[in-house]
């Protein structure tokens, strides 16, 4: 069932999440099976797909790994991804990723030889490298912090990780099937709490192509498939949990919210104020204006300005939503079907001695079908 030669116990479990990525997963898997074949010990690749409605599945059943599927498509969140691959592994360490990645092939070797050496760490991962430049998103995230970049412990190994299984048992679970968006923030302060240590080396674990679509349209979306919910969903889940302080004081965005909700009561405040009409007016227009203005200004962009504003004001309408929205017990095993489970082949070639990719790794050595070169961009997905 995996890549794992006889006599020895070490093995990784890869999960590719994915929701209508036909345009990407081939790349997302195999670079997954070359960064397998590469540790010592091997180990297998898992395709958790959220009920696609392209082509994905289809293409991964053509690679050597275990393809499952939700049986109830309308559970479809981000949370549930990570989550219904976890029930269908079997490594000591499992990394999660998304269908629109590519995982660098060493990575894995160097994290698990890394986490063996540090007993007290959960989890450990890399560097993110953004291939999409141009979304306002991505502009926005490269501006404002190195979290994905930034090597050293750790709050939260958003983009992906490998993580000790260990660990994962001593939370319950890896993610909170609940959760529309902030599953790996959640996972994250979980393992904290317990005592985890979470790192991020120095070398690049994935590369990123995001989704291209126009932020307006991005955020109706994102607010149809509810992922504007998870900040108050994680909130939520956090509750009566000792992780819930350090998850408020370590989320930066819910410090901009208080601001952003701050400024809107404000200015929502103004026609009540016991000054002439005119003066009230004047206010409320300056009011208003001030915090697009202070953006443009600190941005050099009006059109940041306006979509900082706007987003504002979505994901404050979201954390309320988030917090009111009912719950599944995390635990409750999600319903899955198992589609194609080939992972037996990866074994036979892993340790074939006319594969080259059994000792080098190489995706071009690979004996499956071998995606395009060129990378396009995702279709937009459940998580996007």
């Amino acid at each position: 069932m995996t890549t794992q030669p006889a006599g020895q116990t070490l093995r990784v479990s890869v999960i590719i999440k994915a929701y209508n990525e036909a345009r990407n997963i081939a790349r997302a898997v195999e670079s997954a099976l070359a960064a397998v074949a590469r540790v010592p010990g091997g180990g297998e690749v898992v395709l958790a797909d959220s009920a696609s409605t392209d082509d994905t599945v289809q293409i991964a059943s053509r690679y050597p790994i275990r393809v499952v599927t939700l049986a109830r498509p309308e559970e479809r969140c981000c949370g549930i991804g990570p989550q219904l691959g976890y029930q269908h592994t079997q490594g000591d360490f499992i990394y999660i990723m998304d269908g629109d990645m590519r995982m660098a092939p060493d990575f894995l070797v160097q994290a698990v030889a890394w986490l063996q050496a540090h007993p007290e760490a959960g989890g450990v991962g890399g560097r993110v490298v953004e291939q999409n430049q141009q979304g306002l998103e991505y502009i926005a995230r490269a501006g404002r912090d190195n979290a994905y970049t930034a090597a050293g412990a750790v709050e939260s190994l958003n983009m992906g990780g490998l993580y000790r299984r260990d660990a994962i048992a001593s939370v319950g679970y890896f993610s909170d099937r609940n959760l529309h968006s902030y599953e790996e923030t959640d996972l994250s302060e979980r393992l904290r709490a317990h005592g985890w240590l979470l790192w991020r080396l120095p070398i690049t674990s994935v590369d990123h192509w995001g989704h291209d679509t126009p932020p307006f349209l991005l955020l109706q979306r994102r607010w149809r498939n509810r992922y504007l919910f998870g900040i108050g969903e994680v909130i939520r889940a956090a509750l009566g949990h000792a992780h819930l302080m350090p998850l408020l004081r370590n989320t930066r965005e819910l410090r901009v919210y208080a601001v952003v909700a701050l400024w809107l009561l404000v200015t929502l405040s103004v026609p009540f104020w016991p000054m002439p009409v005119t003066v009230r007016g004047i206010a409320l227009v300056l009011l208003a204006l001030s915090a697009p203005a202070a953006i443009t200004l600190r941005k050099r962009s009006l059109r940041q300005g306006l979509y900082a504003v706007v987003s504002w004001g979505y994901s404050l309408a979201g954390l309320v939503a988030g917090l009111l929205s009912p719950r599944t017990p995390p635990m409750t095993p999600v319903d899955s079907i198992v589609l194609s489970d080939r992972t037996a082949e990866a074994a036979t070639a892993a340790t074939s001695p006319g594969n080259p990719c059994a000792a080098t790794g190489s995706a071009a050595a690979a004996p499956w079908p071998q995606a395009a070169a060129s990378a396009s961009p995702s279709t937009p997905s459940v998580c996007a």
